[in-house]
């Protein structure tokens, strides 16, 4: 199998610095496609006309950027996902820059808050009715993971009603850190978790009722009102310790959260991960 078009000139300095950005700028531009196998390691150093360690050092470069998957004997393979790569990036950028939990929440609740203003102008009738759905889902389910995982669902549809391509991807990584944080905050037993998700059903139904009244302020505002008071119950919730539901406990939990679940290769440990 060859490189699928033409390898960029390699120049003298970090050889490998300059294959893993050819073969990055193939894999985002579609030319090696998800899902497609990359040339053996030695296509790969013939047609760059490099050692195969320079090769194998630049997949695993790749492989740490959440662009390929490796396996012992086979191929690298494309894995480029839009949502891994959000996801692995923004994790970083939470715990090397020491973002606190109250700052990540703040930013969803701006982005939902957007969300909702675009949605009641662009959703239609249908796509509203689909969020209505998702509400009374989220009301009727039962036990914590169920219940998390329709919560999850009902503000990933509303953030995909928005139409924005990039607003809903943000709002889906950082909706799953938060719901994810209130689980782990609120423990397996399910007393607390009720406090946090199943006393706020009234909010997410004037949220929709405002998305469907086409009023974008409105619609903001109750988003808003929402996060304020679903940040409050998750601070108020103890788990053992008392400092749990300080900031700097909050952060700590952020923190444990996103090292268990957004992984080397940018792999979110499962679409359950809100779960553990």
């Amino acid at each position: 199998m060859s490189v699928p078009h033409t390898p960029a000139k390699i120049y003298r300095g970090r050889v490998a610095d300059q294959i893993v950005e050819d073969l990055r700028e193939q894999i985002l531009s579609g030319a090696l496609p998800d899902g497609s196998r990359l040339p053996s390691e030695r296509e790969l150093a013939a047609s760059y006309d490099v050692s195969a360690p320079t090769i194998r050092e630049a997949i695993r470069v790749l492989t740490a950027m959440g662009l390929v998957t490796t396996r012992n004997g086979s191929r690298a393979t494309v894995n480029a996902q839009g949502d891994t790569l959000l996801a692995m990036s923004i994790a970083s950028v939470v715990q090397f820059e020491k973002v606190g939990a109250r700052e990540v929440f703040g930013l969803l609740g701006a982005l939902n808050a957007y969300a909702a203003e675009l949605a009641a102008e662009k959703a239609s009738d249908e796509e509203i009715a689909g969020l209505r759905a998702a509400a009374e889902t989220s009301a009727a389910a039962e036990g914590v993971e169920q219940s998390a995982a329709a919560l999850q669902q009902f503000f990933v549809t509303l953030s995909e009603i928005s139409h924005n391509p990039l607003l809903a991807a943000l709002c889906r990584f950082i909706t799953e850190v938060q719901i994810g944080l209130a689980v782990k905050l609120a423990g397996s037993e399910g007393r607390d978790w009720g406090r946090i998700a199943g006393a706020l059903q009234t909010e997410r139904l004037h949220i929709v009722d405002a998305i469907a009244g086409r009023d974008p302020a409105v619609a903001a505002s109750a988003v808003r009102a929402y996060h304020q008071s679903a940040v409050e119950r998750i601070i108020s919730v103890r788990k053992g310790d008392e400092t749990a539901g300080s900031d700097v406990g909050l952060t700590e939990a952020l923190t444990a959260w996103l090292r268990a679940n957004v992984g080397l290769g940018g792999q979110v440990a499962n679409r359950r991960s809100t779960l553990s």
